[in-house]
């Protein structure tokens, strides 16, 4: 395919408004990575514990996983909110209002039940976008570069990460409440921005379509694919959409039941352990208690804990670029596959570096530091947007911000289970682990990758249509890189007749060299 951003010489139009609107729509990951990495080094702040108290582990982990507890709630909720005002004004109303309300409420706090109760706020919004951001992407971009737009919404992140630490380096010795506030009152900015710049976004022609707004979801593909209405491709593209929507809906209406069953169960079930396992693998770890891990060994000879939090923050960022070029250059499977070896691998010696020596040994500490940085290059470039990409394009339109309600849920689940439990595992007074955890999460690691290898399927270069067609008629994951999708033909002399607009079926031949078998043809 070349460079991930080269448009194919056949595709039609212009791609780079899809493209734009898709990266603007990934901004909202500044949202969670800014208010992750903010967590991190307020709490290590002289002028936040005594202002607050030194909460200690126990009290420490409930002030940072609340959010996760909001987000879980924010993600479930997403579905219903997405499919009712649409996953545009979802996105505006979900950063406007919980999210805004829990930064305001952090702000202005003196004690710690306010903050907790701002967190978990903050964590409501976040959690509504997390879901709605990759729904939005996915169903506004074209096929090609569907992967790389989807993945920007994890660089989002690691930039955000990357602001805080930087904010946090700078005002961490201030003795007045700046040194808390300001950090936490840059948020307003990033939520203004987002829901100011999605004002002037369309919705997706997806959900217009879903709703009945087939004049309005014309337009929408116009404006994304700078298309004039009467051209072939644009309409041909539209009744695509339509002719599946219209057979999914023939089938009943969808209730969350009717996510669990079927092929749709199996992909949901792919889903939420993927986005689980993005979690179990451990990459919060560094940064939600990154600071503080690092500043447990003064005599480690390793500079200041901020800054290798910053170099962290900036590894994550520059790594998240192959990642995006590779999502689509070389498809999910084998991305994500590499990604949960190499963190295996590099968690692994980290552990044993720490069981060997002692923590003040100068050089262990220098070596685990090198291999945490080369297991945040593994996740950066591959879990990191691998696990957003594929659960935004597995599901069909019907159940689509249901499904990824459940399996964005999953993530948050676990990103407040690990947030909770870490302080105990590493605390002088609990597990006392150290350096012994990273045996967990590398053992995760490895249970990503047969997860990989036997759950997930091979999305790369396919319509959201030709997926749903791809899981119809392809039984075991691994078969999944030979099937080649049929090439779709409507009929659109009909009109807005959608009973004239019928795709090609198909189906996943093993003895004809993996070639897929046009049948019914009635266009």
């Amino acid at each position: 395919m070349g460079f991930a951003l080269q448009k194919p010489k056949d595709e039609p139009g212009s791609a780079w408004p899809a493209i734009m609107v898709g990266m603007f729509a990934a901004f909202g990951g500044i949202l969670y990575g800014y208010d992750t990495g903010t967590i991190s080094g307020i709490q290590t702040m002289p002028y936040w514990k005594q202002e607050f108290g030194d909460p200690g582990s126990g009290r420490i982990s409930l002030i940072v996983s609340i959010l996760s507890v909001g987000t879980f709630v924010g993600a479930l909720a997403a579905g219903l909110l997405a499919d009712i005002t649409g996953r545009k004004w979802g996105i505006i109303l979900s950063a406007a209002i919980p999210f805004n309300l829990g930064v305001i409420l952090q702000v202005a706090s003196t004690s710690q039940p306010t903050f907790i109760a701002g967190r978990f706020f903050a964590g409501l919004g976040v959690g509504l976008i997390s879901v709605q951001i990759p729904m939005y992407q996915a169903e506004s971009l074209p096929k090609w570069i569907r992967g790389f737009v989807i993945g920007a919404y994890q660089l989002a992140i690691t930039i955000g990460l990357l602001l805080a630490a930087l904010v946090n380096y700078g005002t961490q010795n201030r003795t007045d409440s700046g040194s808390y506030r300001i950090p936490l009152a840059i948020q307003f900015a990033w939520s203004l921005i987002l829901c100011f710049g999605m004002l002037a976004l369309p919705e997706t022609p997806r959900y217009l379509i879903k709703m009945g707004r087939d004049e309005k979801a014309m337009k929408s593909l116009k404006y994304l694919r700078r298309l004039p209405l009467e051209h072939p491709a644009l309409i041909s593209e539209f009744e695509e959409i339509h002719g599946n929507w219209e057979y999914e809906n023939s089938l009943g209406k969808a209730s969350y039941i009717d996510c669990f069953r079927g092929n749709i169960g199996k992909r949901t079930l792919t889903g939420v352990v993927l986005q689980a396992l993005q979690q179990l693998v451990g990459v919060n770890f560094i940064f939600y208690y990154g600071t503080s891990y690092f500043a447990s060994s003064p005599g480690s000879g390793l500079p200041n804990a901020f800054i290798l939090q910053v170099i962290t923050n900036v590894i994550n960022v520059l790594c998240t670029f192959p990642g995006l070029y590779a999502i689509d250059r070389f498809g999910r499977r084998f991305v994500l596959l590499t990604g949960a070896i190499g963190m295996g691998v590099t968690q692994y010696i980290v552990a044993a570096c720490g069981v060997a020596t002692p923590i003040t040994n100068q050089a262990s500490a220098a070596a685990q530091f090198a291999f945490i940085c080369f297991y945040i290059f593994f996740f950066a470039s591959t879990f990191g947007p691998g696990a957003w990409v594929v659960t935004g394009e597995i599901f069909p339109l019907k159940v689509r911000a249901k499904c990824l309600s459940m399996t964005t849920a999953g993530n948050w689940f676990f990103n407040w289970l690990l947030a909770f439990i870490t302080p105990y595992l590493e605390g002088a007074n609990y597990a006392n682990l150290g350096s012994n955890v990273f045996w967990i999460w590398g053992g995760f690691c490895w249970i990503a990758a047969a997860w990989i290898y036997f759950m997930v399927y091979e999305t790369k270069d396919m319509t959201l249509e030709q997926v749903n067609e791809l899981y119809e008629n392809v039984k075991f994951a691994p078969k999944s890189p030979g099937y080649h999708a049929a090439v779709r033909r409507f009929s659109v002399a009909g009109g807005d007749n959608s009973n004239e607009a019928r795709p090609y079926a198909g189906e996943f031949d093993d003895k004809k060299d993996d070639s897929f078998v046009e049948k019914n043809d009635v266009a």
